[in-house]
């Protein structure tokens, strides 16, 4: 009789579970895999890199989270040019006071590498067994497939390939992701963009928020507890740039979340043309209901106005624009001048959300 092999609890190898044990204390769990995840332009991979130079040298990541068990990092950076790793890496040397030539972090320098190609799956796993690093980091992971993202079972596979990599050789995984634009409303793991797979894979998730100039670092670990509103920056050192955990900034105490009201108010503030209610619900990340009745405390305000297409708020209140998409030219009735709005549900107009428009 075929069966599958089992073996009694309590005879299970403790080194058989390590996520009990941190690779950086509070941030990643050793041999965990996991997401680094934020909208663009949220220094993440500022962070990845610190986090390579931490766990290669053993110096404290951001100068703050203790490395519990260093050793050789391997890393992909798919997008950024070798010598911007090299000089960032160094920045952050400088920065952690460690010595840069004497570095074990090895960088991967071919062009591409798609983990849903067999052949590049096989390099991949042959590197990682004769280097034998403590980190893979691969940065960004929309670089490293040709897959769709919203399809489950595609997402599923890849990431089944880096769990098994993680399992085979005892290494911790880092992938970089990018979280959906304007998703502050949302639960981090939840904004990541694409399959919600993405989310639940992870032993360790990391996610940079930015508002305004303020950079916040949240943690999520699946056997420890999470941290949120860990405030960050990044200094410069003469040519170095790093992050670091300020420590004393105001946001150490976070602020609270704008209301959904605030939040459809402030999505209104950035538009230069009329939007409708289902354009408007996917900016936002709201139901429809929950739109169309922030929608009709507006009007009731005469916040907005509503237009042939759609909704916008009065030009008194409107920050600078942005558009949804290039205009093709002025909206008027054809002779070049602009046509007058008309107020919010007149007697010539259906009610406030009645047609989805």
């Amino acid at each position: 009789m075929n069966q599958l092999p089992v073996q009694r609890a309590s005879e299970l190898s403790i080194d058989s579970a390590p996520l009990s044990h941190w690779l950086v204390e509070g941030l990643w769990s050793d041999q965990a895999v996991g997401i680094l995840g934020g909208e663009p332009k949220c220094c993440k991979s500022f962070l990845a890199l610190d986090l390579a130079v931490s766990v290669a040298s053993g110096a404290p990541c951001l100068r703050r989270f203790a490395v519990r068990r260093s050793g050789p990092v391997l890393l992909f950076p798919a997008e950024d040019s070798l010598a911007v790793v090299r000089r960032r890496l160094e920045g952050i040397c400088s920065a952690a006071e460690v010595g840069f030539q004497s570095l074990p972090v090895e960088v991967i320098t071919t062009p591409t590498l798609r983990l849903d190609a067999p052949k590049d799956r096989e390099r991949l796993s042959n590197t990682v067994q004769a280097l034998q690093p403590r980190l893979l980091i691969l940065d960004p992971l929309i670089r490293l497939h040709r897959l769709d993202e919203n399809d489950a079972s595609q997402i599923a596979a890849l990431l089944s390939y880096l769990r098994q990599l993680q399992r085979a050789f005892h290494v911790a995984v880092l992938v970089v992701h990018h979280a959906r634009k304007d998703a502050n409303v949302t639960r981090p793991g939840q904004a990541l963009r694409g399959s919600s797979e993405l989310h639940g894979w992870g032993d360790s998730n990391l996610y940079m928020r930015r508002r305004g100039a303020q950079l916040t670092l949240s943690t999520e670990h699946r056997a420890a507890a999470s941290q949120e509103h860990i405030p960050l920056q990044l200094t410069q050192a003469g040519s170095a740039l790093a992050l670091c955990v300020a420590s004393d900034s105001p946001i150490a105490e976070p602020a609270s979340e704008p209301s959904t009201l605030q939040r459809v108010q402030q999505i209104l503030a950035g538009l230069d043309q009329p939007v409708t209610v289902q354009q408007l619900r996917k900016l936002c990340g709201l139901r429809t209901a929950t739109v169309c009745s922030c929608l009709a405390e507006l009007a009731n305000t005469g916040a907005v106005t509503r237009h042939s297409k759609g909704y916008q708020l009065n030009p008194a209140l409107q920050s600078p624009p942005v558009s949804l998409s290039p205009s093709i030219g002025p909206q008027g009735n054809g002779n070049g001048k602009q046509s007058p709005s008309r107020p919010l549900n007149s007697p010539d107009q259906p009610h406030i959300c009645s047609s989805g428009g």
